[in-house]
């Protein structure tokens, strides 16, 4: 990383933690606007980003640019993730537009093709503000842009409450991590919006941009060359307005009774179910939290309620910004890769075909329910998680083909995969702490079993009615893909 000044339009602004620079240049002269490049941060309202952006361009006279792109060849695009980020783009555009910004769009496709088309827009730039996303494309695309940017890059962290840079580095734990964030909380939970002073943008662009709100997004993502076979989550719909109906549904529903009911997954008020819609930036942590506070709930539901948000979303945050590459083998605890490698050649009689496991078909009924509800509706209850990812270690032929398979399944079904925090958490279940004894297959790696939902009132009933679930009839490959998960 470069150690570059920012430029005081940014360095004086409130938000300044939030800001790093990601290259050596400097604000170009004769640009004709600031461009905001947004992945994921898919909301026009409360997002750093694109505040870090229209202060920038106040600062310089200049209009900001709004630009969201989809790309048909990112790993494991689907109609149900296409559709979920398309649906949100379009929202993203008229939030823009209420907002007095320029936002255009370009979903990839045959015979409309922009190569380099973030380049070619930075090229007209005086500068370029991005995401800081330490996980998935959004890292690595970045990355790329700023090492060939004539420009300026400025990255903005829009996913955390608490910037990490109000942390510090080097913290290893999350009791140490919990020391610096929670008494820091209450200076992030109110935004820091900005107004453009200048008009939106109207000149050339370089290629014709996509109107989300005039084409018909089932048409055009039904002739993209993507995976098919996994569908659209009816059970989560895209967009702001299906968002903020699930945050109403959080205070009205959830919140009350969340301390008690959040690890029951029999309840459907036990879960809020927000993750898909954090992962993707169609809401963002302060204004959930800023719901959260106004609520009539009570103060032990609000305290666990941000023990889950914050405590531990943002602490998986702030640990993949010092990975190489969250999603690889390498980030589980050494102590549980030696426990595990040593009892990689036991017997294993649980094992599963990955058909059998993508699928739901395998002989554990509890593992079917669990994997069923990634397939139907491209979510899962985090109780439900933790029994799932613990049971593959004991389904697959070897601890890397574990992870892998993990890793796979979350990321091409869940919608909030490919994520700081569902990387963290099936960390967690291939570490945590050391077990009481060793085991088979799993060593000191600690086990898990399903009487947290199997023991409920109605549990037994419950779990073979969600084994049995209807589901898509997936594509499935022959084997797992490995080469993004294990160490290279």
């Amino acid at each position: 990383m470069v150690s570059v000044a920012l430029p005081p339009a940014l360095a004086d602004w409130r938000e300044a933690p939030r800001v790093r620079a990601r290259n050596a240049s400097g604000v170009a002269d004769g640009g004709r606007y600031v461009l905001c490049w947004l992945q994921q941060a898919l909301r026009a309202d409360d997002n750093p980003v694109i505040d870090a952006a229209i202060r920038l361009g106040n600062a310089l006279a200049l209009p900001v640019l709004v630009y969201h792109g989809v790309r048909e060849d990112y790993p494991y695009a689907s109609d149900r993730l296409h559709h979920f980020i398309l649906g949100a783009g379009r929202d993203l555009a008229a939030g823009c537009r209420a907002r007095g910004l320029t936002c255009v769009h370009h979903i990839d496709r045959a015979g409309h093709r922009e190569k380099g088309l973030v380049h070619r827009l930075a090229a007209d730039a005086a500068a370029l503000v991005v995401e800081d996303q330490p996980t998935f494309v959004a890292r690595w695309q970045v990355d790329r842009v700023a090492d060939r940017a004539a420009v300026a890059v400025y990255a903005v962290n829009a996913a955390c409450l608490v910037p990490p840079a109000v942390i510090g580095d080097g913290i290893s734990g999350r009791s140490g991590f919990l020391r610096r964030h929670e008494p820091a909380r209450g200076d992030w939970v109110d935004a820091d919006v900005e107004k453009p002073m200048v008009a939106p943008y109207a000149g050339d662009l370089p290629f014709a941009p996509d109107r989300l709100d005039t084409i018909d997004l089932d048409t055009v993502v039904a002739g993209l060359a993507i995976d098919h076979s996994l569908p659209v989550s009816a059970a989560f719909p895209a967009g702001r307005m299906a968002a903020e109906e699930r945050l109403a549904r959080l205070v009205r529903d959830v919140l009350p009774g969340y301390a008690a009911a959040r690890n029951d997954a029999t309840r459907r008020e036990g879960a809020s179910g927000l993750s898909p819609y954090l992962h993707f930036g169609v809401l963002g942590p302060r204004e959930v939290m800023r719901a959260v506070g106004d609520s009539d709930a009570g103060a032990k539901h609000r305290t666990k309620f941000a023990d889950e948000l914050l405590g531990w979303r943002e602490w998986f945050h702030y640990q993949a910004r010092a990975l190489a590459a969250p999603e690889r083998y390498d980030r589980v605890a050494a102590w549980a890769r030696t426990t595990l490698a040593d009892h990689a050649g036991d017997p294993r009689p649980d094992l599963e075909s990955l058909s059998a496991m993508a699928r739901g078909e395998t002989r554990d009924e509890s593992w079917n329910a669990c994997q069923r509800q990634f397939l139907r509706f491209g979510w899962m209850h985090n109780n439900l998680r933790m029994y799932w990812a613990k049971r593959i270690i004991a389904m697959t032929p070897d601890p890397e083909t574990a992870w892998a398979t993990a890793c796979y399944l979350n990321d091409r079904l869940s919608l909030d995969g490919r994520d700081p925090a569902t990387y963290g958490n099936i960390a967690a279940m291939f570490g945590g702490s050391p077990g009481d004894r060793e085991r088979p297959v799993y060593g000191r790696v600690a086990t898990r079993g399903d009487g947290s939902t199997r023991h409920r009132d109605g549990g037994d009933a419950w779990l073979a009615r969600a084994a049995s679930r209807p589901v898509p009839a997936i594509d499935v490959p022959a084997d797992v893909p490995r080469d993004r998960y294990l160490m290279s």
